[in-house]
């Protein structure tokens, strides 16, 4: 089952496994070294500010924008390597353990790192010779020392190609692929951006075999705070650099980034043992992709039922408000509403718990009710499918004109799946190839393509279904994971002949 795959290898969470123990010893320690750490790592930070300051003294704009070369390297590199070891020896890195061989410039200008777990994989720059590290523009915001590690680092944006290979040719380039954090028990998709160039490059892996292992900070699971306590209160942590051999790109990876980015992927997670995903971090929502759509590993909704459910609403009760909801959605009154009116609508005792919900679906605290109900409803097995794809049909045919555009379908499977969906081109395509984009296409290219018939048949029904809780309520909470199974073989048998008998 798609899902049970998922949970299997969800890279985005994690938590630290400690015995009573170590919770103890870690705790003993933690109260001596914690603080003695923290202020010595602090120490020999804030004495690289003012290096980093007059390495790029005088420079332009577009001066600093260049890899420091000349005296101002040879004075200061050094001197700023071994700083930089310094802060990681204060947090217990005490050893960094170096395998194979780094590439020379002119054989491998571009270092790409995997996996990533957390900001102390930084420490593999003392490992390599502080390169010059391309990361997302974000970083360089971090509050106190987003804009010092930008100076120290010459942290800088993904460059086009051009300025990609212009920069490649003067010093060494770092990249951590997979643009976000994760447990490393897996890697996800690769981004193709150190791949533009079509250069060399010499694939790089961190290897962290301490136990326990306190350095991944994920999506889900410890803070950076919590992170930095559980690493600092071991005596010593250990971390292997591993170098590999240089890959060489085929010219058809050279015309094809996403291509050379996917073999580097399959190559590392080879050599690390772990499954190479297609999961990718998108926006919020750690997500796999299928086709052009993105389903969330998490899905808004089972969390949603899940919270309901604690919140003492039986089954039954959910379901009529659900249908209240889809009715009052009907009525043409505005879909978009805050936590306080969610509150009432749900039925709900407190806010917070609206809050909640909102924040599965929303970055703010108001939501949009066609998002909740359909998502729900589709999760749970409150409304048939036909039912559902009639419905959010109605609501997402713009034009009241019986055919959806582009954006139109792209609200509507955001409004089935709960999350925002930005790339249905391929999805539209295969929907206009079936006559024009009508409900009964839709429910066509929904029950019967090959792809896009995962989204109903194995995605959107959960394992209450199958077992007869007819809940959508998982039973556990898996880490906060929840399984999907798909449809049991009557229900698909029953909805092929109303698919049949309404067109």
């Amino acid at each position: 089952v798609m899902m049970m795959m998922m949970m299997k290898t969800h890279p985005f969470a994690y938590e630290v496994n400690v015995t009573a123990a170590q919770r103890i010893r870690g705790i003993i320690l933690g109260v001596v070294l914690f603080p003695v750490r923290i202020t010595l790592a602090t120490l020999f930070f804030l004495l690289m500010w003012p290096i980093a300051r007059l390495r790029l003294a005088g420079l332009s704009e577009a001066e600093r924008a260049e890899p420091v070369r000349g005296w101002r390297r040879w004075l200061f590199h050094h001197i700023m390597l071994l700083l930089s070891r310094a802060v990681f020896f204060s947090v217990g890195f005490l050893w960094i353990r170096v395998k194979g061989r780094q590439a020379r410039l002119k054989e491998a200008p571009v270092l790409v790192v995997a996996p990533h777990s957390g900001f102390l994989d930084m420490l593999v720059l003392c490992a390599t010779g502080l390169p010059m590290v391309v990361s997302r523009s974000e970083n360089c915001r971090l509050p106190v020392i987003g804009g010092e590690v930008e100076k120290f680092l010459q942290q800088k944006p993904n460059p086009e190609p051009t300025g990609f290979w212009v920069i490649a040719k003067k010093t060494s380039m770092l990249m951590f692929p997979e643009g976000t954090t994760t447990n490393g028990r897996a890697l996800i998709k690769f981004k193709p951006g150190a791949f533009l160039a079509g250069v060399p490059v010499q694939p790089v892996l961190l290897h962290y075999p301490g136990e326990p292992d306190t350095v991944r900070w994920t999506w889900k699971g410890l803070t950076w705070l919590g992170t930095l306590w559980h690493t600092t209160s071991q005596i010593y942590t250990s971390v292997t650099v591993e170098f590999l051999p240089i890959y060489t790109p085929s010219q058809e990876e050279k015309q094809n980034p996403d291509l050379y980015a996917e073999n580097i992927q399959k190559l590392m997670a080879k050599a690390l043992r772990v499954p190479a995903t297609d999961y990718v971090m998108e926006g919020r929502f750690p997500v796999k992709k299928l086709g052009n759509l993105s389903l969330p590993l998490e899905p808004p909704a089972q969390e949603t039922l899940k919270l309901l459910r604690e919140h003492g609403l039986t089954n039954a009760r959910v379901e009529t408000v659900m249908n209240n909801v889809i009715d009052s959605c009907h009525s043409g009154q505005s879909t978009i509403v805050t936590a306080d009116h969610l509150t009432t609508l749900l039925g709900l005792k407190d806010r917070k718990t609206a809050v909640k919900i909102c924040s599965l679906y929303s970055k703010d605290d108001t939501v949009d009710l066609r998002q909740v109900c359909l998502s729900v409803s589709a999760v749970s097995g409150f409304r048939s499918l036909e039912s559902l794809i009639h419905t959010v049909f109605t609501w997402y045919d713009s034009d009241q004109d019986g055919l959806l555009s582009a954006g139109d379908l792209s609200g509507l499977m955001g409004a089935l799946v709960g999350i925002p969906q930005y790339e249905v081109e391929e999805m539209y395509s295969a929907l206009t190839t079936r006559g024009r984009p009508t409900e009964a296409s839709l429910q066509d290219l929904l029950m019967m393509h090959p792809v896009y018939r995962k989204v109903l048949h194995e995605y959107l029904h959960s394992s209450g279904l199958a077992d007869g809780n007819h809940n959508g309520i998982p039973n556990g909470n898996n880490n906060g994971i929840y399984s999907v199974s798909p449809p049991t073989a009557q229900a698909l048998t029953s909805m092929d002949c109303e698919r049949k008998r309404m067109s």
